[in-house]
């Protein structure tokens, strides 16, 4: 049986290919195949078109290959993304190679092929593009081709579902010698469409766009066709074993044990986590074979090299609920995984071989909870988890027809150590001074909030933003998420007061970066009454949000900085208010002097786990401030004599440095204490108040 709905359909529209140039309908090839993880994950992948072009200098015409540049997404590849090389001399490249053991060194060539002066780097795949005979070529990694290429009888499984339309070719490393390869194949079998690379992917071509486009998308889908044909009546990976936790109690336990994994792997730099319980992931991790499976690692270079050699699996057993016990032997799983890794790389190094890189795991395996992977950033992080739910597609349609066969492991070091990759390593820009860190932000939608929370975004970090205002919220999260991406902005409804609110926001926070590292305490009401016309609700609701409040976020976030034990920063956004008396706010000034004694006890009790507590205190922050634009403003203008359109006059004038203060001031200091800058730092007050000497700490 077999299911149209899971076939691949052309998205191709002749209507608006017909007026597009071919190096445009090759962008808009890529980007249709780039849309779809069936055709190829991210990353994975490249497409190319021979194209007649003016000469630059001559004027005459001459064949120019557009190729996907190095590094390159053809989902989302722009037109500058993709490298321009003449014909002309990638032929005689060959002129120049040396033989197999030499051809790394004809990438050092491809610069000198560039046409028109193009900056976009070639990748290692050109030859492969180059030297079919064809104008057009994809090259994809789609799951069901690569549970075929991955099979141990990949070769006669090729020839059963495609006939001759599609060759095989063994295994070898993407490279040169890959691409003189594909053109001999192509010389020898004129008629073929394309070729199955084993534990690699597929290649098609044709001459003309479209049809090279459709034709993917047809052999994709007779591979699709045959497994699910040969699949219907067999149990993935051998059979389910372990039930799944209901969704609740997944996260429940992803929320405790990401913060501890964490804490084991990012002893030289921070790590950012993701958690994917989806129902592929877990058909996989509660199956009998899935150890097994696990063990053999990824096939697939793109797979392998996100994912490292093989994942590890967490020793949770659903039925038992044995989380704690897992917890107390975390260090010493985690300790074993490196150094099974560490020998790997002893047996397996060259004497030219990059030095040992990190030898934690990525992907981490929990059966009945799901998959956890962990990384350098959060996109990196979600994109490995991407990569090896294809693995898990390409294990289960192998292992149910044939054999799955991953990488061998020289092999795979070869592919993870390759000096090329190391190369394309070191040229990496240097981290931004907050990436892998993760930051709640209270009162995130708030004027000194959102402002804390941009500044850290661009500094690398994550952040969450909490807040009691849902459509404001959404709005600063929105925004973000559209400036610096997706990955790295959540939010989530909390009142600080709320005790069970704040603790879930906190297990969110672990469930979607894996834990926390930078607390800014920000939630804030203002209230001016003189004494007598305090009442005791008023009093109340200060003290709640401005001091129990700040109480409760601290205490959740000292468990989870403790539960990683790589330290943390906590800032509280107190006030000037706090030192210097104010007329007609008691309840107010009494909060927030509240807040900075907590934070010097908290100092005190966070110091031995590196835990660093300080304070800011703004003073007169009216632009974008959300507690200015109620009656606190016209109170405070009443306090003072004045209307609200003179009080930020007021305020600025009364100042030392006759200044006004901003929201980017405030989240300047909160980064300052949030930054390495600051790392010897705690106990410590900043008045961003443009000076007030009532204010002064001494």
């Amino acid at each position: 049986m077999t299911s149209a709905s899971t076939r691949l359909t052309s998205l191709w529209d002749d209507a608006k290919a017909q007026a597009m140039t071919e190096p445009e309908k090759l962008l808009y090839r890529s980007n249709l195949l780039g849309s779809d993880k069936r055709v190829t994950n991210y990353g994975g992948g490249n497409t190319s078109a021979k194209v007649m072009e003016d000469d630059p200098l001559t004027g005459e015409k001459a064949e120019v290959l557009w190729v996907k540049g190095s590094g390159g997404d053809v989902g989302s590849i722009k037109m500058d993304g993709f490298a321009t090389l003449y014909m002309d001399k990638l032929r005689a490249l060959k002129g120049k190679y040396r033989g197999v053991e030499f051809e790394d060194e004809m990438v050092g060539y491809l610069p000198h092929c560039t046409f028109n002066l193009n900056p976009r780097a070639a990748s290692i795949d050109t030859p492969l593009h180059a030297y079919v005979p064809k104008k057009h070529v994809d090259h994809m990694h789609p799951d069901a081709i690569i549970a075929i290429a991955a099979a141990k009888d990949s070769k006669a499984l090729t020839q059963e579902i495609f006939g001759n339309d599609i060759g095989w070719l063994p295994w070898k490393k993407p490279g040169y010698e890959l691409g003189l390869w594909l053109e001999n194949f192509c010389r020898e079998n004129p008629e073929a469409k394309g070729v199955v690379l084993e534990s690699h992917g597929l290649f098609t071509w044709d001459d003309d766009a479209k049809a090279c486009y459709e034709l993917t998308l047809e052999i994709i889908n007779k591979a699709i066709a045959y497994f699910e044909e040969k699949t219907a009546d067999v149990q993935a990976f051998g059979g389910p074993v372990h039930e799944s936790l209901d969704r609740e109690a997944r996260r429940d336990v992803a929320a405790k044990l990401m913060p501890a994994i964490r804490g084991f792997v990012s002893g030289t730099q921070h790590m950012v986590g993701n958690f994917d319980d989806s129902e592929a992931v877990l058909e996989f991790v509660n199956a009998k074979d899935m150890r097994d499976l696990a063990a053999l690692g990824t096939s697939c270079p793109d797979h392998f090299l996100r994912t490292k050699i093989r994942p590890l699996v967490v020793d949770f057993d659903p039925a038992k609920s044995n989380l704690d016990e897992v917890l107390a032997g975390l260090g010493a799983q985690i300790a074993a995984y490196r150094e099974d890794y560490a020998a790997y790389y002893e047996r397996c190094k060259h004497n030219d071989s990059p030095a040992l890189r990190d030898p934690n795991a990525v992907v981490y395996l929990v059966p009945g909870v799901g998959m956890i992977t962990f990384a350098k950033d959060r996109a990196t992080a979600r994109i490995s988890g991407e990569f090896y739910v294809n693995a898990i597609n390409v294990m289960r349609g192998s292992s149910a027809v044939s054999e799955y066969c991953g990488l061998p492991e020289q092999e795979a070091f070869d592919i993870e150590y390759w000096l090329l990759e190391e190369a394309k390593l070191q040229r990496m820009p240097k981290p931004k001074s907050l990436a892998g860190r993760v930051a709640l932000v209270t009162g995130g939608a708030g004027g000194i909030g959102a402002a804390t929370a941009a500044r850290y975004l661009q500094e690398g970090a994550c952040v969450l933003l909490a807040d009691i205002n849902e459509a404001a919220l959404d709005e600063v999260r929105s925004g973000f998420a559209k400036q610096y991406g997706a990955d790295v902005v959540r939010s989530i409804v909390m009142n600080v007061t709320d005790e069970g609110a704040v603790a879930d926001s906190f297990a969110y926070s672990a469930v979607e970066f894996g834990g926390i590292d930078i607390l800014v305490s920000n939630a804030g009401i203002a209230s001016s009454a003189a004494v007598e016309d305090t009442t005791l609700e008023l009093w109340n609701k200060n003290m709640d949000i401005l001091s129990t409040g700040y109480f409760l976020v601290s205490r959740e976030a000292f468990k989870v900085m403790r539960r990683q034990g790589i330290g943390g920063s906590i800032v509280f956004v107190a006030s000037k208010n706090g030192l210097a008396a104010s007329p007609n706010a008691s309840a107010y000034c009494t909060a927030k002097a509240s807040e900075i004694h907590l934070a010097r006890c908290l100092a005190l009790e966070g110091a031995e786990a590196g835990i660093r507590v300080n304070v800011v205190n703004p003073d007169a922050v009216l632009r974008g401030s959300k507690i200015w634009e109620g009656d606190w403003l016209e109170q405070r203008a009443d306090t003072y004599g004045t209307d609200k359109e003179g009080l930020e006059e007021m305020y600025r004038q009364r100042s030392m440095l006759k200044r006004s203060v901003l929201p980017e001031d405030i989240a300047e200091a909160a980064y300052f204490f949030a930054s390495e800058q600051s790392a010897k730092s705690t106990g410590n007050i900043v008045n961003v108040d443009a000076g007030n000497v009532q204010a002064f700490t001494r």
